[in-house]
């Protein structure tokens, strides 16, 4: 097994990626030098100023154990008016003032004579291979990852994910996508959970693959996260996306994980199919939503692209030695040695 295998029977997009919802881009900010071991990731929901131009949005907590900022009016108001930014842990409130700066730069009056600004930032923890303490993370690297977002972009250990952990295996960034009809379900997840003998791929069991191995999550309650975002070009509104979001936790399930208690399992979806003024003095669009008899073939994109997304994580993913000399095997490396 030398690359993820392929998960359920829906085509993927060109690029097996979220940015295959076009519109979408992703950027990164890795930084890669001795104890620190972290970055930033950034997706692009278009390319218009997402203050002005909102998309719909929702959020499913499976389990709350995080440190995200924006989400109490994401689930109020059902919109995302700023890139979406993932970190480390203590590095969400850095990020979350530098979409504020980043949005007062192209919006002047934003807190004035317009509204304020709802920053959009998620979080796990990255500090068995990072020096968290440091708070190596500012305004600069949000704004590299801003600027290097594109539909093409790597995955595994890099951005948001140089740190991460997954079933005591390096983890990290991964992304797939699914078409449902004519319409496309993208996933992108910061994967950072699961305990070693959980280890699911396909549905093979490979809990035995790492016995030995070094772990923070050998014993006691699992201290890991993930955040799983899903884009569609599907019509859907806020409570449709909502739905759409929990789907995301199918395609957990299969990995393994079980939600443990010490784990920020969250989900976000939202939609390119329209936008939303944010200047009152616009209409609001006259949308032909997608029935909701029609939601099947998307829920089940949602589950294979979440799926898929996480192994992309860990297949991609390379060996990474941080922090104190703590170490995280690769998937792929360890599987050669099996073969």
């Amino acid at each position: 097994m030398k690359q993820a295998p392929r998960i359920g029977t829906l085509p993927s997009g060109p690029l097996d990626a979220i940015s295959d919802v076009a519109g979408v881009t992703v950027g990164h900010c890795t930084l890669d030098d001795g104890d620190l071991q972290t970055g930033v990731t950034v997706v692009r929901p278009h390319q218009g100023d997402p203050f002005r131009e909102r998309v719909p949005a929702a959020a499913a907590v499976i389990n709350g154990f995080g440190k995200s900022i924006g989400l109490v009016q994401v689930e109020e108001l059902g919109v995302l008016e700023t890139p979406i930014a993932l970190t480390n842990t203590f590095s969400v409130a850095a990020l979350a003032q530098a979409q504020i700066r980043a949005c007062i730069a192209a919006n002047p009056e934003t807190g004035r004579r317009l509204p304020t600004v709802n920053p959009l930032v998620f979080e796990c923890n990255d500090g068995y291979l990072n020096d968290i303490q440091r708070l190596a993370i500012t305004e600069p690297h949000y704004l590299q990852a801003l600027a290097a977002a594109d539909a093409s972009f790597e995955q595994g250990s890099v951005g948001a994910g140089r740190g991460m952990s997954c079933f005591g295996l390096k983890g990290g960034i991964g992304s797939a996508s699914r078409r449902a009809g004519p319409y496309t379900v993208g996933a992108l997840v910061l994967a950072n959970y699961g305990r070693p003998e959980q280890l699911t791929v396909a549905g093979q069991l490979l809990g035995d693959l790492q016995a030995g191995a070094e772990s923070q999550t050998d014993s006691g309650p699992e201290k890991g996260s993930i955040i799983m975002l899903l884009a569609t070009d599907a019509p859907l509104d806020a409570r449709q996306l909502r739905r759409l979001a929990l789907r995301a936790g199918a395609g957990l399930a299969r990995t393994g994980s079980v939600f443990g208690h010490g784990s920020g399992d969250i989900a976000l979806a939202f939609s390119t199919a329209y936008t939303l003024p944010q200047d009152p003095l616009r209409p609001m669009p006259a949308v032909a939503l997608l029935h909701d008899a029609r939601l099947d073939e998307l829920f089940q994109a949602a589950a294979d692209s979440t799926e898929q997304a996480i192994l992309h994580a860990l297949f991609r993913a390379q060996a990474v030695t941080g922090r104190a000399g703590h170490h995280r095997a690769a998937l792929s490396d360890l599987l050669k040695t099996r073969s």
